[in-house]
């Protein structure tokens, strides 16, 4: 009943600030490209990261309410997945040195959520 009623909030919560930082980034992206170099311009590009820092609260939230073995499960994939995109990421910055294109930042996030993916079914596998 606990896990329901837990996962439920932490589903609600993280949705509702990932749908917010969609409709800033259409917002910034639209808005706030075209606009002339500025302050402002900056506040729109980066309004978005509002939706983000509600999302990384909804996480922060969900740790506080999870037993203690899930919470250990969990951080010990984002650890796992956390130092594989490390070591992903900086041996592509070596590369980049040997003339590999350069990659956005939005690169290594990307990385980190796939590497969490990977460790999750990994785990899932060696745990049968």
């Amino acid at each position: 009943m606990h896990e329901k009623r837990v996962g439920k909030a932490y589903m609600r919560e993280l949705m509702g600030s990932l749908a917010l930082y969609m409709v800033l980034l259409f917002a910034a992206i639209r808005w706030g490209r075209p606009m002339e170099e500025g302050v402002a311009r900056t506040l729109v590009l980066l309004s978005p990261m509002i939706g983000f820092g509600l999302a990384l609260w909804a996480i922060a939230r969900h740790f506080g309410r999870i037993d203690e073995y899930v919470r250990m499960r969990l951080l010990e994939t984002i650890a796992l997945a956390a130092a594989i995109t490390a070591g992903l990421t900086f041996s592509y910055g070596f590369l980049e040195t040997a003339g590999y294109p350069k990659l956005s930042m939005f690169t290594v996030w990307c990385v980190l959520c796939g590497s969490v993916v990977v460790v999750q079914l990994a785990r899932k596998l060696l745990d049968r």
